[in-house]
């Protein structure tokens, strides 16, 4: 039997080129899953004939065009026990992506990760063992790290996001629209509105954390993102991460058991910008403030995230300014500082109470 693969969150943008990389590599789909876009769906349900299929939003269910439906979060955890395959990409969009991680590393699965909250949130309790997180910065990272020498220090690029040009004082009246104008990658709304506060960034440090145990971790703004990540050694050296903003990248170095032919074109180094790097201004993106906390208690994911998502998705629906987004973290991380997770269980406990929070303090109940 050839490869074959679980994809979670197909319809999306890591789980159409995921989808295009198994297409191309031949690789067999067994079960596919998205929340609420049946169009998108029932045509990948044609062309690649999975044996399982899962949505989350009942109502959509009857109009699945398959036989082996599941549905919503215990379907997935359903569909997940009786499916064959080695390897699940889990590229589920915020919270709901833990479940399917933890019950992926359960049932014994190479666990292909473009769900950073996941390890956000629940580090503590993902197995870094047949994981390979399907990020950018993570997969150059990876790379870097294959050099023996002592490290110092990792670092991770930004580019800065929708408003990295805009000024400070314009950001309380920017709308929804404005921040889904991402200048380098297409990536679905949520990750693009993270993007824009950099909170995806302080995402992505906390992944760095629990995938590499290195804690002397930093990001910096490069615009072009051509660089996505670099590595100082002890012994004063620096290396660089380079390619095109292009996810099949990682996506294909984590599903297939080998990438021996060309996945993306090579970025053209003679025609490259000019490459400058800036530090990540704490006035522009104030939830930056909490990097060290953050790393010096990485408890705190769940905090952080759970705020982060009700603020996000409120702004996304114009109940809230874009700026209440990084306040509401702020006052959720300030109130919570001192919070320490032992078991799974207090994550979704956790996870509830500061949801409640953030609604109350954003005016939404």
């Amino acid at each position: 039997m050839g490869v074959v693969v679980v994809v979670l969150g197909s319809t999306g943008s890591i789980g159409t080129n995921t989808l295009d990389i198994c297409k191309k590599h031949k690789i067999n789909i067994e079960a596919l899953s998205c929340n609420s876009k049946v169009e998108i769906l029932n045509r990948q349900i044609k062309e690649f004939n999975p044996k399982y299929v899962c949505i989350n939003d009942e109502k959509q269910a009857k109009n699945v065009k398959h036989t082996n439906v599941f549905v919503g979060e215990n379907g997935m955890m359903q569909m997940l026990s009786v499916c064959k395959s080695d390897t699940v990409v889990n590229a589920l969009v915020g919270f709901a992506g833990l479940k399917p991680s933890l019950k992926t590393q359960e049932l014994g699965k190479k666990l292909a990760l473009a769900n950073k909250e996941s390890l956000v949130v629940g580090g503590k309790f993902i197995k870094k063992q047949n994981l390979d997180a399907i990020d950018s910065e993570h997969f150059g990272l990876k790379f870097l790290l294959q050099n023996k020498t002592k490290v110092k220090k990792l670092i991770i690029t930004a580019s800065g996001g929708a408003f990295y040009k805009t000024p400070i004082k314009a950001l309380k009246n920017v709308t929804p629209n404005d921040a889904l104008k991402h200048p380098n990658w297409n990536m679905g709304a949520k990750i693009t509105i993270d993007s824009a506060s950099m909170a995806n960034k302080l995402f992505e440090l906390m992944e760095a954390y629990w995938l590499y145990g290195i804690s002397d971790i930093d990001a910096i703004i490069e615009p072009t993102s051509v660089i996505h990540a670099l590595v100082e050694f002890i012994d004063g050296s620096t290396t660089a991460h380079i390619s095109r903003p292009d996810m099949r990248l990682a996506i294909a170095h984590a599903i297939l058991k080998n990438v021996d032919n060309k996945i993306t074109p090579h970025e053209n180094l003679i025609g490259l910008k000019a490459l400058k790097f800036h530090t990540i201004n704490h006035k522009k993106y104030p939830i930056f403030t909490i990097k060290d906390m953050l790393l010096s208690n990485p408890d705190l994911g769940v905090v952080i995230n759970a705020a982060n998502e009700i603020a996000v998705y409120a702004f996304l629906e114009q109940k809230c300014k874009f700026l209440d987004i990084q306040k509401a973290v702020l006052k959720a991380t300030k109130e919570h500082k001192n919070i320490k997770i032992s078991t799974q269980d207090e994550l979704f406990v956790i996870d509830n109470q500061i949801r409640k929070e953030t609604k109350k303090f954003l005016g939404l109940i």
